[in-house]
């Protein structure tokens, strides 16, 4: 079996290298030449642990090609994915499906030799596959295909082991013939007796907005229990602990942050609140995580500004971790994004070290705040340290240097990474979540 994977971005090219690692034959094809070009001198244009060595490892066995050229790729495919982006559109909300139809067009437009199936990895919309099957019947009436869904579940800096160790593979079809390939394509898989979830096409589109969507649920639940506790002296962490032993709700996603971000939660979450306003539906309990958690970056920032006697203005504020998680150079919806525009227009000096996001994050933020190498150059005479992403190595850093390096020794620990009395203990002025 060969296949075909459109878009080389973060679930394309994830996908095309663990396929390749499972010994299946493929193409992946993407419109940017740049792109092509470094991915196939093994230069990425993510970083994601352990990507680089399954391309390496796929284009040396020969099993893991990379192209622009769309025509001969479907030619030679029996199943084609479309792994493109699909954002927030601007404006509404929507999610943007202009690329996912445009590729749907273009494999059309392609396919002249025999049955296809075309599977869209990337998350869409409820309805998507049925309109791809409108634009594959007014492209091309004569071509013999089917459409599925076959949704991601990638968690950035895990990406590798959550496709070659799902928890489950989700396959939307409508067809016996579309569901049996497909089952053949994962076999590699279902004989580690990774759940199989055969499902209609409507159904696996849904599947993975309304997990996307309890997952941020949780989220926010927990980030509003954490404003609590601070009102009434509890510890959140305490509360998450003994929630979370409750087999029923279980202890993951139950960490009080400065809100969720990412490329999947805030996209999904509007996506999914403005299909179901489309079909007259309305999810009062979406539309709420969605506005709280559009809301926490204020009652971060204000946090902040007190933390450091009311205001920030002309203070120099260093910060750690800009991406929106650790192990990640991704700064889609970080919330670095939402708090840190809020203290530079107070008038704050930004000082900013993240260990893998600094050319990303030099694209969002420009020239508006200083990038540094290090955690120590980056609190070098500050008045206040941000710990923003919780990266491995902030739980190493040599906290006397780091105190003697300050103005004033304050730290807002956003992510609840240290010990509060081992902190205060330490001579820091110590603030968290919850606690």
């Amino acid at each position: 079996m060969k296949i075909t994977i459109i878009g080389a971005g973060y679930v394309g090219l994830v996908s095309a290298a663990c396929f390749a690692h499972l010994g299946v034959d493929v193409i992946c094809v993407d419109n940017n030449p740049e792109r092509i070009k470094n991915l196939q001198s093994f230069i990425m244009p993510i970083y994601e642990k352990g990507l680089q060595e399954l391309v390496v490892q796929g284009i040396n066995s020969g099993k893991l090609t990379f192209t622009d050229d769309l025509k001969t790729a479907v030619h030679e495919s029996d199943i084609i994915f479309i792994a493109v982006g699909t954002p927030s559109r601007r404006g509404d909300g929507h999610a943007d499906l202009s690329y996912v139809y445009q590729a749907a067009k273009q494999i059309a437009e392609n396919i002249t030799n025999g049955y296809k199936i075309i599977v869209t990895k990337s998350t869409v919309p409820v309805g998507t596959g049925q309109k791809i099957m409108d634009i594959v019947g007014q492209t091309n009436p004569d071509a013999e295909c089917d459409v599925v869904s076959n949704p991601e579940f990638l968690r950035e800096g895990m990406a590798i082991d959550d496709f070659l160790f799902p928890e489950r593979v989700v396959i939307g079809a409508l067809s016996a013939r579309a569901t049996h390939k497909m089952q053949e394509l994962y076999q590699p898989l279902m004989e580690k007796n990774v759940p199989m979830v055969n499902v209609g096409l409507e159904t696996a589109e849904l599947i993975k907005y309304a997990a996307n969507a309890f997952l941020a649920l949780k989220i926010t639940f927990i980030n509003e229990i954490a404003d609590l506790s601070e009102r009434v002296g509890a510890n959140v962490e305490h509360i998450a602990y003994g929630m979370g032993l409750d087999s029923r709700i279980g202890a993951k996603f139950l960490s009080a942050g400065p809100g969720y971000g990412g490329s999947c939660f805030p996209k999904d979450t509007r996506a999914l609140m403005h299909t179901a306003q489309d079909y007259h539906v309305p999810m009062k309990l979406i539309e709420s995580v969605v506005a709280v958690n559009d809301a926490r970056a204020f009652t971060m920032s204000d946090k902040i500004m007190r933390a450091c006697g009311g205001n920030v203005k002309n203070k120099k504020i260093a910060v750690l971790g800009l991406t929106f998680k650790p192990d990640t150079d991704d700064m889609r919806e970080s919330p670095s994004l939402r708090i840190l525009p809020i203290l530079l227009q107070n008038g704050a000096n930004i000082h900013a070290y993240d260990p893998q996001g600094k050319k990303e994050a030099s694209e969002y933020f420009k020239d508006s705040l200083s990038f540094c190498d290090n955690a120590y150059h980056a609190t070098e005479n500050a008045d206040a340290v941000i710990l923003m992403t919780h990266w491995q190595e902030f739980l190493t850093l040599d906290f006397e240097k780091l105190k003697h390096n300050m103005q004033t020794p304050i730290m807002i620990d956003l992510r609840n990474l240290y010990n509060p009395d081992i902190m205060r203990a330490g001579g820091f002025i110590y603030h968290s979540i919850g606690r």
